[in-house]
Order: C-alpha cells, then sequence, then structure tokens
C-alpha cells in the first residue's frame, strides 16, 4: 500500500516536471511586447531572454523601430536579455508635440539612459545601428564602466563614413531654410523607405514590404514629418562629438564586432575601417548586403554575435 502511493507520488511528480519544462524553456525565449513610463514618455520597448543573462540593448537606426529586432531578438533570447525601445516619435512610443519636447539626439540618449534606469539595468552591451550610433556613443562615452561591448552595423563616429550621401542633409546644416528641408522629406516617403530597405541587397525579393509599410504608420502621424527634419538638422551635433568618441575607444578599448554591410550608400564601408584604428580587440566582418543588413543577413549576424559574446562576455 505504502510502496504504491510513493509510486503514484513520485510519477505525479515526474509528470508535473515534465509538463512545467516546456513552458520554462518557451517563455525564455518569447518576445514581451511592453511599455514603462519614462519621464513622463510612453516608451514602448521589446524583451526577451532570461532576466540573470547579459543584457543586449538594440538601438534603432532611421526612419524604424524596434520591429527592425524582431528576428534579431529571437535568435540572441535563448541565451542574453534583450532589450529594445523606441525612441519618441518612432514606432510604438509616445510621440510628444514638438512644443514640449525637443527632438534631439541629447536628448534621445537621455530618454534611452532613463530607459535603462527604470529596467534596473547597469551593465549591458550596445548594438548600434544608423541613429542607434550617435544614441548609445552618447551613453557609452558618458558611464564607460557600464559597457561591456558594442556591436555596431552600420553606424558611423569618422568623417570618412559621411560620403555623397549625405551632401544635401550638410546642405541643410549650413542653410537652415525651408526649402532645403523640403529636398530632404523624399527619405521619409514610400519610394524612400523602400529604397533604404532594397538597395544594395542581393536578392530584393527576400526583402519583406511590410518593413517600410510598418515605418510608414509612424511618419504618418501629424507633425512626424517636421520631427525627422529637426532630428537630420540635428545629426550635425553627432560629427562634432566624434573626436570624443574616438577618443573613448582609444581609452576603455570596449570589445566591439563590427558587421557591416557593404553595399550601403548613406553609410558605406569607408565609415567601418576607421573603427580598427581606435579600437584593438575589434572584430571586423563586411556583409554583402546594404543599408537594413538584419533583412538579409540576420542568420549571419546572429551567429556572429552569439560567437562574439561567448568569447567576450561573461
Amino acid at each position: 500500500m505504502e510502496k504504491s502511493f510513493l509510486k503514484e507520488v513520485i510519477i505525479g511528480l515526474f509528470i508535473a516536471l515534465m509538463l512545467l519544462l516546456p513552458v520554462t524553456t518557451v517563455a525564455a525565449a518569447q518576445t514581451l511586447h511592453r511599455t514603462v513610463d519614462v519621464e513622463g514618455l510612453e516608451i514602448f520597448y521589446r524583451e526577451a531572454g532570461p532576466q540573470d543573462a547579459p543584457t543586449i540593448l538594440l538601438l534603432h537606426g532611421y526612419p524604424t523601430s524596434s520591429h527592425m529586432f524582431r528576428n534579431l531578438i529571437r535568435d540572441l533570447s535563448e541565451k542574453y536579455h534583450v532589450l529594445a525601445p523606441d525612441y519618441p516619435g518612432y514606432g510604438r512610443s509616445e510621440q510628444p508635440p514638438m512644443s514640449d519636447f525637443q527632438y534631439t539626439f541629447d536628448n534621445m540618449s537621455k530618454v534611452v539612459e532613463s530607459f535603462l534606469k527604470a529596467k534596473n539595468v547597469n551593465k549591458f552591451s550596445i548594438y548600434l545601428m544608423d541613429y542607434g550610433a550617435p544614441i548609445g556613443f552618447r551613453i557609452a562615452a558618458k558611464y564607460p564602466e557600464r559597457i561591456e561591448s558594442l556591436i555596431i552595423q552600420n553606424g558611423c563616429a569618422y568623417d570618412e563614413g559621411l560620403k555623397e550621401f549625405w551632401d544635401p542633409i550638410k546642405k541643410y546644416w549650413k542653410e537652415y531654410t525651408l526649402e532645403n528641408g523640403k529636398a530632404l522629406e523624399g527619405f521619409h516617403t514610400i519610394d524612400g523607405l523602400k529604397w533604404q530597405y532594397t538597395h544594395g541587397v542581393q536578392n530584393i525579393e527576400t526583402i519583406s514590404p511590410d518593413n517600410w509599410q510598418v515605418d510608414l504608420q509612424h511618419l504618418s502621424r501629424p507633425e512626424n514629418n517636421d520631427i525627422q527634419l529637426a532630428m537630420f538638422y540635428d545629426y550635425r551635433t553627432n560629427v562634432t562629438k566624434y573626436p570624443e568618441w574616438q577618443a573613448y575607444f582609444r581609452e576603455h578599448q570596449p570589445p566591439t564586432l563590427i558587421v557591416w554591410g557593404k553595399n550601403d550608400h548613406i553609410f558605406p564601408p569607408d565609415g567601418a575601417h576607421p573603427y580598427k584604428r581606435d579600437l584593438k580587440n575589434v572584430e571586423f566582418h563586411l556583409l554583402d548586403t546594404g543599408h537594413f543588413a538584419l533583412e538579409e543577413k540576420g542568420d549571419v549576424i546572429a551567429d556572429l554575435i552569439l560567437g562574439f559574446m561567448k568569447k567576450n562576455v561573461q
């Protein structure tokens, strides 16, 4: 009687354990879609992975959002805690009126900094892409002790990376006029968005049109066009900070992985090579794709990140 009862208890416990294990495994890899109050703004973010694992902060570029990381989050989250916020005025985050919020890279970096504080994240690696580079480099230079590594994908910190694509934007910096701003609005039309995703890729048919349709939703909000022009104009402040960020690289030598779409017309590989001047522990890869390299080379980039993190971040 006692042996039979004990056997039933053991079998019952085993079955319960087996039922729980798949739930725990799946939960660790699920992407959660959340919002958090950051300095009075509702900031949308994606989060996945075990809370006690090293954190990777994913910082998106223009004109997109954390949506660009949807597949990478899945690929990294079994081993790492992954966070991907949308900036104010981008994706699903709140878009405060320009009369209440200055759309500058300084302000965006402060919001991300406060976001990390709200999430109680003190040590982290950063994936920096396009606009995410000047936002992330501001934080890294301010808090070098918090940075475990850098993952740079088509994000600039050197003058060599600003070639002919930037000529009309530089003209806007020099002559801040309505006419020069109007000339830049084509970048966030449907054709301009599609070009950014498809130029330089090996096979356009592999790039989902959902990308530019998702981006167009937030770009079409009232006042968002003016927000994008404000960010174009403020980009000039990033260029003046390049020497400061290069000094940060030389002094603190964060382990760095560079995964760069070499066919990118916006940030060509001319801006990738100079990192090797200042960084000693740098792993360097040029990939045969365009600006949004994750869309065509996501699996390759995920594997490179996993190998890099295993070697450099405990």
